[in-house]
């Protein structure tokens, strides 16, 4: 049946026909009465008690039969015009995004199908008459949680809904095609459109309590279904007062939980006099709890709902770290091709290894990064983006906190809040109320996304080595060790790395010989005073220098270049860490990390740089243990190599590689500092540390022999 034919039938069941009936009832003579020839006849006005008190029960059975006739019908004509929405409508709108169809209809599918058991169930009870009333009362309290769960969902998207058909409206040749869809679906929406059919189904859980108030009002008091009407009355009205409730927590949710970006100029803008007081006042309440003047507020079931939280946070955040780092070194490894090189081996494994590896590297490993991608790493970044709302309401919910035990502490004092105190008072309540209903359920849900995440990571695992076994299959058989088992094979492997790394050893040892011992970076140039200065205050034991740039990354933690002298005042923290080290560089103190650190001794001047016997007692000078290779004695124009390479910091030095020659103009600088050296490379000139040039070895400059 079309839905305005129900409609029209249900105004029709609902107008004049019951009035008619109401009076004919009224004025029906009783049987007993009319039976008596010699009785005088009653008037009206003159009926007994007892005629009376069964007209008005007549009259309110009438009246309750007809509040649950239109309970029945109107829900009939609601599910459809609920069915005609989920389906026909929402089906003919395919020109708008899937994003705008779901925020506009919802929830509504799961509406649809509580509704439709719930109105088979209503429809069951007219089959038992005498217990109607009753089982429609049970009928509503079996149902109260599930209408709850489902109407609070669309009701709490509802507002975003409207603002969707606000901004369809600005749009006019599309506000058409959506009217004509409407119109030729449901004619008596008339220009309302997607507004008429949005708010039914909120028009209809608040009508839910006023219908089954009806049949409360004509149902007797004595009656059994009496004390059940009025649960299922009462239940009805708290499922709107939890719906309003949970809308209302849903607002203040989504004015939290937006990330903006704001530029330190808009920052700035937003400064008002009401933020800066409101920040003030969080402020002073915090130092009061800080300072034990006011109690703190103490609530454990949300202290371990946010432990849990922040711990599923650093569990998604290393997750998401390593993910990253393992597709870098990926990335890395699909850039190292060996089978492009020439081995100089001719045939045997060796082409069968090129064959094997070319194979995997153009489908078997671009393809599982590939997948890696799209099936780990982006769902990863995804749950670490759904995890910023969560965070910003507890943040915000410490704020209002605040403001809260301000409030309370005022409501004790006083006896009364302004409205603003009040709104920030239920703010709050609201706030906490909802992190701690929905927590646990966000925390479930992050633990079972990424232990999901971890299986896919696992998985394709497991189907990039069967894949490469696979692949490799045939190979393997052509290998020389293919028939050794697998002990003795992995006994192989152990003995050959054990041989190579005897060579790598060797190795060392001889390029130990070749290059002088390495040195760190001299003192700076104009840094002699200073340094004097440390030492005539420390002495020399208590002297290091910086080995590596650092950055202070807290607050009592220095930043220093490369090559800086300090003083050490203390070889731990006040914790006790070791690691970090109290240091006086001449004009600031602070830690810096102990590994960055290595100890200088002082030694004559002249000894170092000319070699000579006698050193002079006066001239003292600060240098890296050990002793770099001096090339102060070389001759001007001698050719020397570079041990290390050097990154020029000014247009007065040059850049070095490990390894590059040089050319020594001058063996220091302009003031007559020897750790300094004017040299000339491939055509420019500029200053490098001398204790990063050594003279070239003769006859081979750079050469070593491998053990035979």
């Amino acid at each position: 049946m079309p839905t305005s034919d129900l409609l029209n039938q249900d105004l029709q069941e609902r107008g004049p026909k019951p009035r008619w009936r109401n009076i004919f009832v009224i004025f029906c003579v009783e049987p007993a009465d009319m039976a008596d020839p010699g009785a005088d006849e009653p008037s009206p006005r003159t009926e007994s008690p007892d005629g009376e008190g069964r007209v008005s029960e007549d009259r309110s059975l009438l009246h309750q039969r007809l509040a649950i006739r239109e309970l029945i019908d109107t829900e009939v004509s609601y599910l459809h015009m609920l069915q005609l929405c989920a389906s026909d409508i929402r089906g003919r709108l395919q020109q708008l995004p899937q994003g705008d169809l779901d925020v506009l209809f919802s929830n509504i599918d799961d509406i649809v199908k509580v509704n439709s058991r719930f109105l088979h169930g209503l429809q069951e009870t007219a089959s038992r008459e005498e217990d109607q009333v009753q089982l429609i009362g049970n009928l509503f309290l079996e149902f109260q949680e599930e209408l709850e769960q489902v109407y609070k969902v669309y009701c709490a998207s509802y507002d975003q809904a409207l603002l969707l058909v606000d901004t369809y409206r600005k749009e006019p040749e599309l506000q058409r095609e959506i009217q004509g869809i409407i119109e030729a679906v449901v004619p008596q929406a008339g220009s309302s459109g997607l507004s008429f059919l949005l708010v039914i189904p909120l028009q209809r859980i608040t009508k839910y309590p006023l219908l089954l108030q009806k049949i409360l009002e004509n149902t007797l008091p004595d009656a059994s279904a009496y004390p059940v009407l009025q649960r299922a009355t009462h239940a009805l009205q708290d499922v709107n007062a939890n719906i309003n409730e949970y809308k209302r927590r849903k607002e203040v949710a989504s004015k939290y939980t937006k990330v903006e970006q704001l530029t330190l100029r808009e920052r700035l803008a937003r400064i008002n006099t009401h933020t800066l007081s409101k920040k003030t006042t969080r402020l002073s309440q915090l130092l009061k709890q800080e300072a034990g003047l006011v109690p703190r507020t103490e609530d454990k079931e949300f202290d371990d709902l946010e432990e849990r939280f922040h711990w599923v946070s650093l569990c998604v955040k290393e997750t998401k770290n390593n993910v990253a780092a393992y597709l870098d070194n990926l990335e890395a490894f699909l850039h190292f091709r060996p089978q492009e090189c020439d081995l100089d081996v001719g045939g045997g494994p060796v082409v069968q290894y090129c064959s094997l590896t070319r194979d995997l590297q153009l489908q078997a490993f671009p393809e599982f990064k590939r997948r890696l991608e799209g099936l780990v790493w982006q769902p990863l970044c995804s749950l670490a983006k759904t995890l910023a709302g969560p965070q910003n309401l507890i943040k915000k919910r410490l704020d209002k906190l605040l403001d809260f035990e301000r409030v309370e502490e005022k409501l004790l004092e006083v006896g009364s809040v302004s409205y603003e105190e009040e709104v920030a008072r239920h703010t709050y309540q609201a706030l906490n109320s909802m992190l701690v209903a929905e927590l646990p359920q966000f925390n479930q849900l992050a633990m079972q996304w990424l232990r999901q995440i971890l299986c896919t990571f696992v998985a394709l695992q497991r189907d990039l080595a069967k894949q490469v076994l696979q692949r490799a299959e045939g190979s393997l058989a052509q290998l020389p060790h293919h028939h050794i088992p697998e002990l003795a094979f992995r006994k192989l492997v152990e003995d050959a790395l054990g041989q190579t790394s005897h060579q790598l050893h060797s190795f060392q040892k001889n390029f130990e010989k070749v290059l002088p011992p390495p040195t760190i970076q001299p003192l700076l140039p104009g840094a002699e005073r200073q340094v004097q200065a440390l030492l005539s205050r420390y002495g020399p034991g208590k002297l290091y220098q910086v080995t590596s740039n650092i950055s202070g990354a807290g607050t009592l933690d220095l930043t220093l270049p490369r090559g800086q002298v300090v003083a050490l005042l203390q070889n731990k923290d006040t914790k006790g860490n070791s690691s970090r080290w109290l240091v006086d560089t001449g004009g600031h103190r602070g830690y810096v990390p102990a590994g960055k650190l290595e100890l200088y001794r002082v030694v004559p001047r002249d000894k170092e740089l000319r070699g000579q016997a006698g050193p002079h007692e006066d001239s003292r000078h600060l240098t890296p243990e050990p002793t770099p290779v001096p090339v102060s004695s070389v001759p001007t124009m001698t050719q020397v190599v570079a041990v290390y390479p050097f990154l020029a910091r000014s247009s007065h030095e040059v850049s070095l590689q490990a390894g590059q020659p040089v050319t020594v103009l001058e063996a220091q600088d302009k003031k007559g500092n020897p750790e300094w050296s004017l040299v000339e490379v491939d055509g420019q000139r500029g200053y490098v540390p001398s204790s990063f040039l050594a003279r070239a070895p003769s006859p081979a400059p750079w050469g070593w022999s491998l053990p035979s």
